[in-house]
């Protein structure tokens, strides 16, 4: 990656923007900003603010990611999610440059057996997806280079996630019911910026894959349950208090917004026309809390 490419991501504190800006420095020049600097609530300027900066590549890595809040917010939600990633993308367009942008298994519904492939139609359930998918719409729309990443069940050593809210649980509670009978892969947040990276190579080596909509997740899959008891056993590793886990439906567990039972997402798509291939989702997990020690 050329030190002269100018690469412009959105967002500063959430999990992918903070993994990205780690893998990005010094491979090449990244300009972050942050809902201080560029509010994608407050649409009115955002195009003209983004042009402005001139870069070589836009990546949106900001996003509306309260899911139960969005049922309450919808406005906000659809102005962050939809109308935001429109105007990023014909920004990119006047610009000639290209856009990434990060949306999310909760496109679909969940009902479909198998991993969703990318020739699926969505179906969202909630307020989230709903405003994921227009945002999605959006970019298409507006016609330029640009490749919408679908991912699931990110997280990451930062922020508010499954990962860090388990392992306090874990610790403080003796016993804890956990949903498992949605299955998904959770996906490390330096997974999907170093394959981020990977395609950003790919194409600034002149042998960039078609662009798109692409699936972009850790490798295999489990349950939420699943999950809380791959953590569970690093800490039992690691000699620290662990609660009891019992499984429950998530009709045991309502939320205010829907999950899809499968969020099952097949990547082979990616693989085929980037050659970007990600990790098994325990073995990315591992090295995540390796370097949490």
């Amino acid at each position: 990656m050329t030190a002269s490419l100018r690469i412009l991501i959105i967002g500063r504190n959430g999990q992918v923007a903070r993994s990205l800006q780690s893998c990005l420095a010094g491979m090449s020049e990244v300009i972050v900003r942050g809902s201080d600097q560029l509010d994608l609530a407050r649409t009115d300027n955002l195009q003209a603010s983004v042009e402005a900066l001139r870069p070589d590549l836009i990546i949106n890595a900001a996003a509306h990611t309260a899911v139960d809040q969005a049922e309450s917010e919808p406005e906000l939600a659809f102005a962050i999610n939809a109308t935001a990633p429109g105007l990023l993308a014909q920004a990119a367009c006047t610009l000639g440059v290209p856009l990434i942008h990060y949306s999310t298994d909760y496109v679909f519904d969940g009902h479909k057996s198998a991993p969703y492939t990318e020739a699926d139609t969505p179906n969202p359930l909630s307020v989230y997806g709903r405003s994921k998918l227009a945002g999605e719409v959006a970019i298409r729309q507006a016609g330029g280079q640009h490749l919408i990443l679908r991912t699931s069940w990110v997280y990451s050593t930062a922020g508010r996630n499954f990962l860090l809210t388990m392992q306090r649980l874990l610790q403080e509670k003796p016993h804890l019911r956990v949903v498992a009978d949605q299955i998904g892969a959770p996906t490390w947040a330096d997974t999907i910026a170093a394959s981020t990276a990977r395609i950003i190579e790919r194409w600034q080596g002149g042998q960039p894959g078609a662009w798109g909509t692409y699936h972009l997740t850790a490798r295999g899959e489990t349950s939420w349950f699943g999950f809380a008891q791959a953590i569970g056993e690093h800490l039992i590793e690691q000699q620290k208090p662990c609660a009891r886990l019992e499984p429950i439906p998530s009709s045991a567990y309502p939320t205010p917004a829907p999950r899809p039972l499968n969020s099952r997402l097949d990547c082979t798509h990616l693989y085929e026309e980037w050659g970007v291939s990600q990790p098994d989702w325990r073995s990315a997990l591992r090295l995540c809390l390796a370097g949490q020690a």
